[in-house]
């Protein structure tokens, strides 16, 4: 998970989903009139379809998920869900691109709250997830640094078997592109660092990527990353080209 920057509204949709909310705020059954506006949004696609379309362009890699950030974005995940609190059903903060399993399988109608009553969910387009959450990238392991960390790592089960070890492979195929810039540098070939830097880019569990420029720069670095890329990690025009 990987912090994003969520893109404003066109003029024409932000007209649209006030009536629409007003709609749901208006009813006795809050909840049936919401599943139903929300179902009938999706067979039109005047309005579901621009807003998926907008969360495709925010999400890392191609159209990933923005929660495991490994299978493709399929669904417009309501972050506080539906069922507790319909009227914000169409509110454009309330929207993220999430997978079947993250969306369907995992998380449902859970929104788990502290004490104060604030989610424990981390939501990536409001605060930075490495706030809650560190990601040792060679093991493709998650740790929950607060409260809030770690209730997303269970919602979410980050630690799931096809993600730990998609962060492994992720994690060498970073390693390479990195060597493969460098080279590209240093043979003067601007197309080979290209081809590196989009390769990282364009590539599922961007989170990976981000944890290591992020651990290259704190404490302790050599003790988690590999010697041979930390200066290239640090480097101040690659981390120009990557790090969100």
């Amino acid at each position: 998970m990987i912090r994003l920057a969520r893109t404003a509204l066109p003029p024409d949709l932000a007209r649209r989903l006030p009536p629409l909310t007003d709609e749901i705020a208006a009813a006795p059954d809050r909840v049936r009139v919401a599943r139903a506006a929300w179902k009938r949004a999706v067979v039109r696609r005047t309005v579901h379809a621009p807003l998926r379309r907008l969360l495709e362009e925010m999400a890392p890699g191609y159209q990933r998920c923005m929660y495991c950030g490994d299978s493709q974005g399929t669904d417009i995940d309501h972050f506080e869900p539906l069922s507790r609190n319909p009227v914000r059903t169409f509110d454009w903060l309330n929207h993220l691109l999430a997978c079947a399993t993250c969306n369907s399988n995992l998380k449902r109608d859970r929104f788990p709250l502290a004490p104060d009553g604030t989610p424990l969910l981390v939501d990536p387009t409001v605060e930075d997830p490495f706030e809650h959450l560190l990601l040792t990238p060679s093991l493709g392991q998650y740790v929950g640094l607060t409260d809030k960390g770690r209730a997303t790592i269970e919602v979410f089960d980050l630690n799931r078997p096809v993600l730990t070890q998609g962060r492994e492979q992720a994690h060498r195929v970073v390693v390479m592109a990195l060597q493969k810039w460098v080279e590209g540098r240093e043979r003067g070939a601007p197309e080979q660092m290209r081809e590196a830097v989009l390769t990282v880019r364009g590539q599922p569990l961007a989170d990976v990527c981000q944890a290591m420029l992020r651990l290259a720069e704190a404490p302790g670095a050599d003790r988690v990353l590999d010697s041979s890329v930390l200066p290239i990690l640090r480097d101040p025009e690659l981390r120009s080209h990557l790090l969100v």
